[in-house]
C-alpha cells in the first residue's frame, strides 16, 4: 500500500506544480527527458545483470510475451477500424501492452499472495515487461515518432541504435558477468531510483482532466484493453492447463497491471499523443484499485 501512496503523491505534486508559474510549460518535457538520458538507462544497468532465466517457468517467462502480441494486432485492428492518427496509435502501442509490473506489480503479489509469490513476479516483470520495454517500445517510438511520414527501415535502426536505453541494454549485456565497483553500483542504483518519483511527477505535471475530444475515446479503449481484456485473454490462455499453481495465478495477476510508467516516459519523449499517454498512466493507476481486487476475486472463485 505504500507504493500506491508514494504514486498518489507524486502525481498530486505534479498537478500541483502545474498551478505554480514559475515552472515552465515544458518541465513535464525536461523531466521526461532526464528519465529517458538518465534515469531509465541506469535501471537497465541495474536489472538486466540480475536476469535469470528458467525452463521451469515458462507461464510468467511467455504469457507477457503472448499479451503482447495479441494487444499489438487488436490495437491495430482498432486504428484501421476508427481512423487513429499515428501518434494515438504509437502510444496505444507503447502504453498498453506494458504493465506495471514492478512497482505496482509486486507490492500488490506480497498483499495478495505474500512474498513465496514475489519471484514469479520478478520473472515475468524481468523476463516479460522490463524486455519488451526495452525493445519492444524502443522499436515502436522509433518507428512512429514521426508521424508525418512513414521512416525507412534504416531511419528505425539508426533511432533504435541511438536511443540511450538501448544503449543501456547492449552495455549491460556485454557487462553481464562483470561487477560494477562499489561506487559505480551505487551511482547506478541511486539514479534509477529517481525514476518513478521524477515520471510520475512529470505525469502529473502532464496529466489533463479534460482530456481533448479526439483523445476520449482511445482512452477508454486503452483502459478497457489494459485492466480488462489483457487479464481476460491470459485467463482464457492459461486456463485450459490449469491455474492452480502459484507462478500461474501470480502471472495472471501480473498481466492485469495498469501501464508501466517508464513505458509511459518512452510515449511522451516520442512525441505520441503526449497527454493521452499521460492520462493512461495516471487514470489506470487510479482505476486498477478497483480493477485489480475483482479479477484477483475471479481467479479465486475459479
Amino acid at each position: 500500500m505504500e507504493n500506491f501512496i508514494l504514486i498518489g503523491a507524486y502525481l498530486i505534486i505534479g498537478k500541483l506544480l502545474q498551478k505554480v508559474r514559475k515552472f515552465p510549460e515544458n518541465t513535464g518535457e525536461v523531466l521526461n527527458l532526464y528519465v529517458i538520458y538518465i534515469a531509465l538507462p541506469a535501471l537497465v544497468l541495474e536489472k538486466v545483470p540480475s536476469l535469470v532465466f528458467s525452463s521451469e517457468l515458462l507461464v510468467p517467462a511467455i504469457l507477457p510475451w503472448l499479451l503482447l502480441l495479441a494487444t499489438v494486432a487488436v490495437i491495430l485492428l482498432l486504428a484501421k477500424a476508427l481512423g487513429w492518427n499515428r501518434g494515438t496509435v504509437g502510444a496505444l502501442l507503447i502504453c498498453v501492452p506494458l504493465g506495471n509490473t514492478s512497482f505496482i506489480g509486486l507490492p500488490m503479489i506480497d498483499a495478495f499472495y505474500g512474498a513465496k509469490g514475489i519471484p514469479y513476479g520478478v520473472l515475468y516483470d524481468q523476463v516479460g515487461s522490463f524486455l519488451a520495454l526495452a525493445i519492444y517500445a524502443t522499436i515502436i517510438a522509433a518507428a512512429y515518432s514521426d508521424q508525418q511520414q512513414r521512416p525507412s527501415a534504416a531511419q528505425i535502426t539508426k533511432r533504435i541504435v541511438i536511443f540511450p536505453p538501448f544503449i543501456a541494454l547492449v552495455a549491460a549485456l556485454i557487462l553481464r558477468d562483470w561487477q560494477y565497483p562499489g561506487p559505480m553500483q551505487t551511482l547506478v542504483n541511486t539514479l534509477a531510483s529517481t525514476l518513478v518519483p521524477v515520471i510520475m511527477v512529470a505525469v502529473g505535471f502532464q496529466l489533463k482532466f479534460r482530456l481533448p475530444k479526439e483523445h476520449r475515446g482511445p482512452l477508454a479503449m486503452g483502459l478497457v484493453l489494459k485492466l480488462v481484456f489483457m487479464p481476460l485473454l491470459a485467463l482464457a490462455l492459461v486456463y485450459p492447463f490449469g491455474i492452480e499453481g502459484l507462478a500461474t495465478q501470480v502471472s495472471l495477476l501480473e498481466a492485469a497491471m495498469p501501464s508501466m510508467i517508464s513505458a509511459g516516459a518512452i510515449a511522451i519523449m516520442a512525441g505520441l499523443a503526449p497527454t493521452l499517454a499521460a492520462a493512461l498512466i495516471g487514470y489506470g493507476i487510479i482505476f486498477c484499485f478497483i480493477s485489480l481486487p475483482l479479477f484477483y476475486a475471479l481467479i479465486q472463485w475459479l
